[in-house]
């Protein structure tokens, strides 16, 4: 297993930014008629081991489907730079979109874990 590392992330305008520390072990990406049209990578991680550093008050949240993931995106421009929601067993999570990590981030898209959430 990889090392965890912290990670910095942003929107596109710098408003809404974080930390994130992970091992960046399990990079996925979705076919949901959401995330195919973002083009997300996402990383998951505990919600202990992700601090939103500023722009919680620019923040605008978006549900659909369950209604259960608080999919979090910047009201000045726009992008989802993560999302919060719970796993199966009830864990507080966060899932980071890998694309708004600064510096950017080298990506596999080879070692990408696919997720088929078209037909979930």
């Amino acid at each position: 297993m990889a090392d965890k590392q912290t990670y910095r992330g942003q929107c596109h305008c710098g408003a809404v930014r974080y930390t994130a520390t992970t091992d960046m072990s399990t990079l996925g990406d979705c076919n949901c008629s959401r995330c195919r049209r973002l083009g997300w990578v996402m990383q998951s991680l505990p919600a202990a081991d992700f601090t939103l550093e500023s722009g919680e008050d620019n923040l605008s949240v978006y549900h659909f489907s369950t209604e259960t993931i608080d999919h979090l995106f910047c009201k000045t421009c726009g992008i989802e730079s993560f999302s919060r929601g719970s796993d199966g067993k009830g864990n507080e999570m966060v899932m980071i979109n890998v694309n708004c990590l600064e510096p950017p981030m080298q990506v596999d898209r080879n070692a990408i874990k696919h997720w088929d959430g078209a037909n979930w």
